[in-house]
């Protein structure tokens, strides 16, 4: 069962548990970052742009709904996410783009 953070006694427990939540969210990120990687290929197929404005903001307005819930800065999510969708979208473009000199 994962430790709360007044769980933690001094730095080094703290520390610890940042390192153990950072190996999950980089897990959890390739995760996601394996299907950016199939969308590009159903976007090629389907003769469809990279980036998907209406899907963008409604990514963000999910995002920023959990974050408040989970009494996390709500800009701090936005911000992260606007960066990761940014990484996605220049991928797609850049795969799109490829494949279409291929």
């Amino acid at each position: 069962m994962p430790v709360k953070p007044e769980d933690c006694a001094d730095t080094q427990a703290v520390r610890t548990e940042i390192d153990r939540v950072d190996e999950l969210l980089v897990d959890l990120l390739a995760e996601r970052w394996g299907f950016v990687d199939r969308m590009w290929q159903l976007k090629q197929e389907q003769s469809q742009e990279a980036s998907v404005p209406w899907r963008n903001r409604e990514v963000i307005e999910r995002v920023r709904a959990r974050a408040t819930d989970k009494a996390m800065p709500p800009e701090m999510a936005e911000a992260l996410w606007r960066q990761i969708i940014g990484w996605g979208i220049q991928y797609q473009e850049e795969r799109l783009r490829d494949d279409k000199e291929d």
